[in-house]
């Protein structure tokens, strides 16, 4: 993890003073988990879940799970639930958005990033560069590139299924919740969006 993204976790949760259960999908056992953050340092409880395996690391475990169907936890187990760079490899990621909204708590804190896309500075340049240099190419509607944004290149883990914008945060991640924040941060741009649970 990007130790960008891993700050701006870490700035998000902070003023939120977890001292509750929670929980990380997609936890690895490093020093990059998100389970690591500052900000968690008094929760009572950490668990991570990834499809890779059961280990532990430091002051938490992470299970074997699949975030389609967390059926080893109750409702509203978590008073957070983070998750970092998993929903673009969640060929159902909708179905893990579910169940992430079940098991956090009412007033409990969601933060998810994932690689997105979004308009940069320097692509409202060089579209209108490319704008001016249309006609000189002999095509009339100009080129691909004015059209076209940044976004991470494809990093199969099983597979690379999405790229989402800030409106996906607002409008579909978030939808429904309560004290929405959402940052994009690095180039190309990782959303990182937060919410709690109303």
């Amino acid at each position: 993890m990007h130790p960008v993204i891993f700050e701006e976790f870490d700035r998000i949760c902070r003023p939120r003073k977890i001292t509750g259960a929670v929980l990380e999908i997609g936890a690895t056992p490093d020093e990059s988990t998100l389970l690591n953050l500052p900000a968690l340092a008094n929760a009572s409880k950490k668990i991570g879940i990834n499809q890779v395996g059961n280990s532990e690391f430091r002051d938490f475990k992470i299970l074997a799970a699949n975030a389609n169907h967390l059926t080893d936890f109750a409702d509203q187990s978590f008073d957070a639930v983070l998750c970092n760079a998993v929903l673009e490899h969640d060929p159902y990621f909708w179905k893990t958005l579910a169940e992430i909204q079940r098991v956090v708590a009412v007033g409990g804190l969601v933060v998810i990033g994932t690689p997105g896309y979004a308009e940069l500075n320097f692509e409202k340049k060089l579209r209108r560069w490319l704008k001016h240099l249309a006609p000189l190419s002999g095509n009339p509607d100009g080129w691909a590139l004015q059209h076209a944004t940044l976004t991470l290149g494809v990093h199969n883990f099983p597979g690379d299924y999405y790229r989402f914008s800030e409106q996906t945060f607002r409008e579909v991640f978030f939808e429904g919740m309560n004290e929405v924040v959402i940052r994009s941060v690095l180039v190309p741009p990782r959303i990182i969006g937060a919410g709690t649970r109303g």
